[in-house]
């Protein structure tokens, strides 16, 4: 929705949408919003100004993006899910390793996915990175605040509540109804427990 509450309808002149892609009933898409190869977007759902869905990205029903939302190829989202605007989904993880012979870093390729599951909110400017090999998933009903990163491979339960500038290394589980306060930061290979309480800066 957008800040009056209405919905938008249809598609708009500036926008560019793959004759590929699949949209359903009463989908809306704003101005300079790019739609990939194959990319499926459910009924209801409303993409706005400037978002960029990549190829094969797949979005669920009664979804809304707000401005300037990327989302990477393949990238699978459920429905009611919330993007706030200038959230990237899907970005390479941070994955290097040092050559034997020039000592210099290599990118370690990150060919898994990101899947976030529904009713889950995440903040303006927020980052989540696919997996390396595998997925990063955010489970149903996840809240996820503004500038927060949560890195390749993380697996976010149920109902989780994170709070602005955390930072999540790769690999961590957090277990369900677990709350992150403000600018938590947690090390790879981490898991937090069911209904634990980080508080800030912890």
């Amino acid at each position: 929705l957008c800040a009056s509450g209405a919905q938008m309808a249809g598609i708009h002149a500036t926008a560019v949408v793959d004759v590929s892609a699949t949209l359903g009933e009463g989908v809306g898409i704003a101005a300079r919003v790019v739609v990939g190869e194959g990319v499926e977007i459910g009924e209801h759902s409303q993409i706005f100004a400037g978002c960029v869905l990549s190829r094969n990205a797949r979005i669920g029903r009664h979804c809304v993006l707000h401005p300037n939302v990327t989302i990477y190829p393949g990238v699978q989202i459920g429905d009611r899910v919330t993007v706030h605007a200038g959230a990237v989904l899907g970005s390479d993880g941070f994955g290097y390793v040092r050559d034997a012979t020039t000592g210099r870093h290599q990118k370690f390729p990150q060919i898994g996915g990101l899947e976030i599951e529904d009713d889950v909110e995440i903040g303006a400017n927020s980052t989540i990175d696919r997996g390396a090999l595998d997925l990063t998933r955010i489970a149903r009903g996840a809240k996820i605040d503004n500038l927060v990163h949560i890195g390749h491979n993380c697996q976010i339960g149920e109902d989780v509540v994170i709070a602005a500038q955390t930072g999540l290394s790769g690999s961590i589980v957090i277990e369900k109804d677990a709350v992150l306060g403000g600018q938590v930061g947690i090390g790879e290979h981490a898991r937090i427990k069911e209904g634990v309480m980080i508080g800030g800066q912890g």
